[in-house]
C-alpha cells in the first residue's frame, strides 16, 4: 500500500514498517490478530505513525497505531508507542450518563436505595396544613349518583387483602425499605376510614407507583432517602416507626363506617390526631434494625 507523504516526514521511520508490525505482533499477542499495513503519517518531526488493520474480533472497526521515532543522527528507528484506535466505523461503547440519568421507572427492587435531590421538583416542603380540604374526618361515603356504595364489611376485606398482600408491611421490599410510606413525601392518602392506614404511591420510580400501600410499607425510593453525607458518622438512622397492638388487625385500624363519626368527633374536641400507623412483625426496617439512613438535612 503506497504511504501517505507529509512534509518533513523522516524516511528512516517510515521504512521501519516490519519493526512496527513486530511491535504491534508483540502487543496482540498473535500474529494473525494484526493485518494489512494501512500506512504511515507524520506526527512530528523524526516520529512516524504506522497504521495496521486490526483482526482481533471484539475490536472490529479498530487499528493498531504503532508510533516510531529515532533520535538524532541515529539511522536505525525504535517504537516508542503500541495502542489500539477506533477508526470511522469502530463498535464503542455508549456515551457514559451519571446513574441519575440512567435509572428508570421499575428499577428499583428489593434492597434498592434510590436518593431523592434535596431540590426534587416533584416535592415541596409543607407550609401549612395540606390536608385541610380532605375528608378523613367524613367518614360517611356519599353515593355521588351510583346504586350502590362500598360497605363496611367491604372496607375490611380489602384492607385485609391489600395489608396481608404485596402493599403491606411483609412485602420482601418493604422489609428492605429505609423507611415507611408514611414518612413519604409521595403517599397521597385515601381519604374516610381507609386513608387511616392506605394510600397510593405517587412516585414514577418506585416499583408502587400509582398502587395502594399501606402506611408501613415502603421501598427504596422513599422520598427522604439520601446517601449519607462524607464524615457523617454511620450509626446515624432514621426515625423508628411507630408500633401498635400486633393483636390489632388492619380492619380495626381502617376506621369503618359504623365507628367514624365518633373518631372525627374525637378528633376534632380534643385536636388530637389519630394514631400512627402499625409496625407488625415483619414491617419496614426500623432505626434499632440498621436500615438505611434517610431525610435531607
Amino acid at each position: 500500500m503506497p504511504v501517505k507523504t507529509r512534509d518533513r516526514i523522516d524516511a528512516v521511520c517510515a521504512a521501519a514498517v516490519d519493526l512496527a508490525r513486530a511491535a504491534a505482533i508483540d502487543e496482540a499477542g498473535a500474529p494473525q490478530l494484526v493485518g494489512e499495513h494501512l500506512g504511515t503519517d507524520a506526527e512530528g518531526e523524526r516520529l512516524v505513525l504506522h497504521s495496521f488493520a486490526s483482526a482481533v474480533p471484539a475490536y472490529r472497526g479498530w487499528h493498531w497505531a504503532v508510533v516510531v521515532t529515532r533520535a538524532s543522527r541515529a539511522k536505525v528507528a525504535t517504537v516508542a508507542e503500541v495502542t489500539l484506535l477506533p477508526g470511522g466505523d469502530a463498535l464503542l461503547a455508549p456515551e457514559w450518563l451519571p446513574w441519575s440519568e440512567r435509572v428508570r421507572p421499575g428499577d428499583v427492587g428489593v434492597g434498592d436505595l434510590l436518593p431523592t435531590a434535596a431540590d426534587d421538583p416533584r416535592l415541596d416542603l409543607r407550609v401549612g396544613d395540606v390536608f385541610e380540604l380532605s375528608d378523613d374526618r367524613l367518614f360517611i361515603e356519599l353515593g355521588l349518583g351510583r346504586a350502590r356504595v362500598l360497605s363496611g364489611y367491604g372496607r375490611d376485606v380489602a384492607a385485609d387483602r391489600w395489608y396481608e398482600g404485596t402493599a403491606g408491611p411483609a412485602a420482601p421490599v418493604a422489609k428492605a425499605a429505609p423507611a415507611p410510606c408514611s414518612t413519604c413525601g409521595f403517599l397521597v392518602h385515601l381519604v374516610g376510614g381507609l386513608g387511616q392506614l392506605f394510600g397510593v404511591c405517587g412516585n414514577e420510580m418506585s416499583p408502587e407507583d400509582g398502587r395502594v400501600v399501606s402506611s408501613d410499607h415502603g421501598c427504596g425510593a422513599h422520598s427522604e432517602a439520601m446517601v449519607l453525607p462524607e464524615g457523617m458518622p454511620a450509626s446515624w438512622a432514621h426515625p423508628a416507626a411507630s408500633s401498635q397492638d400486633d393483636d390489632e388487625s388492619p380492619a380495626d385500624r381502617a376506621v369503618s363506617a359504623s365507628s367514624g363519626e365518633d373518631a372525627a368527633e374525637t378528633e376534632t374536641e380534643t385536636g388530637v390526631e389519630p394514631d400512627a400507623p402499625a409496625d407488625d412483625d415483619g414491617a419496614s426496617v426500623t432505626g434499632n434494625e440498621g436500615g438505611e439512613p434517610y431525610g435531607h438535612s
